[in-house]
């Protein structure tokens, strides 16, 4: 039962020919655009597209294809859905096996995602959820009750583990230097800003304020924050200040000094043909920002080719945790132990293991919940103020 829902191919390309976003009323976005211009009707389109993250209604379509795809098969309504069907069809993912025939195909987190999915679209259509209904309700616990398996979780890059990785970074020269520039400051804003992959993805240049530390006289990031899994809207206008690093190898600041100037070289050719010179100093002494911070929003990070070509498109969130992978195996780790996660949870815990506050971990990572800090710090610190060591064994 590896492939539980085998789409037939008119189901697939009817499914196809519907909005990007499933979260939108198909038939009264038709309504609309028979009562309104289609310039207005196309940015009403565009800002319900927008209400939600690009991750989410990624995962949200590919849910409800999955759902439809099995309303198909078996004959059942997939809108609106009877609460008994969504049982029956949550029931059979989670008796669902990967291809190797022994893990499970679905975890129950993405069950209880799949079961959101179809809430959404109801939702969005003006119907009431299925998923509401004891019967849902009821499977969904039972099988969270019957995986009770602790959780996975991904090992956290810590400040030696960064080094690790820092040091497999590709040769200077071309036409591994963008690269080499660009994972770099990738890993390092990372670990130090304490962001979600998609955070980093999503990074412009525009987003970048260079600001003098009065303490210091150095240079100091001011990384704003669009838009975060916490504050979708960007309200809260989040932000993490990023200082110099103690040493160049390990400067974010001097890291994003490197980058950017190879960003102002204009043309691929004359990228090709430049001299990049290596330091062992800081690069970072009385910068002051980079004229690329025009207001365009070119991407902070964008997608490199192994020829070194860089691309007008941000490289994506996958791209972010696949490079922690990948830098991992080079440092000959285990990649399945690591992910874009990492960085995140590396800062808390080398933040905990140097002596820092729940507050002061809690308000570089934009943490709300006490909880999550202090998990990262008693993996840090499992003996401080435990009173097993007072048992005198």
């Amino acid at each position: 039962m590896g492939e539980l829902i085998p789409l037939p191919e008119p189901v697939r390309v009817a499914l196809g020919e519907r909005p990007r976003s499933v979260l939108i009323d198909s038939a009264a976005l038709a309504e609309v655009r028979a009562r309104f211009a289609d310039a207005q009707a196309e940015a009403l389109a565009k800002y319900l597209e927008e209400s939600q993250s690009p991750n989410t209604l990624r995962a949200y379509r590919a849910d409800w294809i999955g759902w439809a795809g099995w309303c198909s098969r078996e004959g059942r309504q997939a809108l609106p859905a009877d609460a008994l069907d969504v049982a029956v069809y949550l029931a059979a993912a989670a008796e669902a096996r990967a291809d190797d025939g022994v893990r499970w195909a679905f975890a129950p987190s993405t069950l209880e995602r799949k079961a959101a999915a179809i809430a959404a679209v109801h939702a969005a259509n003006g119907l009431p959820s299925p998923t509401r209904s004891d019967v849902v309700r009821l499977t969904l616990r039972g099988i969270r009750r019957s995986r009770r398996a602790q959780p996975k979780r991904k090992r956290p890059v810590l400040l030696h583990t960064l080094t690790e990785l820092l040091a497999q970074l590709p040769e200077p020269g071309w036409p591994t230097e963008p690269a080499r520039r660009r994972d770099a400051l990738v890993l390092l804003i990372g670990f130090a800003g304490a962001l979600r992959r998609s955070e980093l993805a999503t990074i412009s240049l525009d987003d970048v304020d260079v600001q003098t530390d009065p303490g210091t006289g150095e240079p100091v990031l001011i990384i704003r924050l669009a838009v975060t899994k916490t504050d979708p809207t960007g309200v809260r206008q989040q932000q993490v200040v990023l200082p110099r690093g103690q040493r160049p190898d390990t400067c974010p600041v001097c890291a994003y000094v490197a980058w950017t100037e190879l960003l102002e070289i204009p043309t691929h050719d004359e990228l090709r043909s430049h001299t990049f010179e290596t330091t062992k100093v800081h690069r970072c002494h009385g910068f002051a920002g980079t004229a690329l911070s025009d207001g365009t929003g070119r991407p902070l990070f964008p997608s490199v080719s192994q020829h070194g070509r860089i691309a007008a498109t941000a490289m994506s969130g996958r791209a972010v945790a696949e490079l922690v992978k990948r830098y991992a195996a080079k440092a000959g780790l285990d990649p399945q132990l690591f992910s874009g996660h990492s960085l995140r949870s590396g800062f808390a815990t080398q933040a905990a293991l140097g002596g820092a506050s729940d507050r002061e971990i809690m308000r570089q990572g934009r943490w709300a919940n006490p909880r999550t800090v202090h998990r990262y710090i008693r993996i840090a610190t499992p003996l401080e103020d435990n009173a097993v060591t007072k048992l005198g064994l």
